[in-house]
Formats: structure tokens, sequence, C-alpha cells
């Protein structure tokens, strides 16, 4: 079944915000392009710096719920 770019749209906004970024990531990893697996593996050293830190008690934990009612989603 052939579903509508508008009918998908309206679909995908009224998910929940960790479901659009789950989205969000799910399309953008879907694109093939000059550099990703360098951006890719600059995101994971990134992440697992952050971890690192997170467990060293050198950052602390924000809720979800707290970053996105910080933005007005």
């Amino acid at each position: 079944m052939i579903i509508s770019k508008e009918k998908l749209f309206n679909e995908a906004i009224n998910l929940s915000p960790m479901d659009k970024a789950r989205l969000v990531e799910l399309v953008l990893s879907s694109f093939n392009y000059q550099g990703r697996k360098e951006i890719d593996a600059a995101w994971s050293i990134e992440a697992e710096d952050r971890l690192k830190a997170l467990k060293n008690g050198e950052i602390e934990k924000i809720s979800v719920e707290d970053v996105f009612s910080s933005l007005n989603v």
C-alpha cells in the first residue's frame, strides 16, 4: 500500500518527541553521502566521551522531558 506524503507527515507529526527523533534518525541514516563514515565515526567518539564524562561525574544527567520542555516542544 502506498501512503501519501501528506498522510505520512500527519501521522509522524503526532508521534511523541522520542518517536519523532527515532524516525528522523532512521530517515537520515538512509541517505548515502560522501563523508558519512567520517561523520558517524566522529559522533561515535563524541558519544563515548560523553558517556565516560557522565560515568566520571563530570556532567550531570538531564531527562528528555526536561530537555523538550525547555525547548517548548
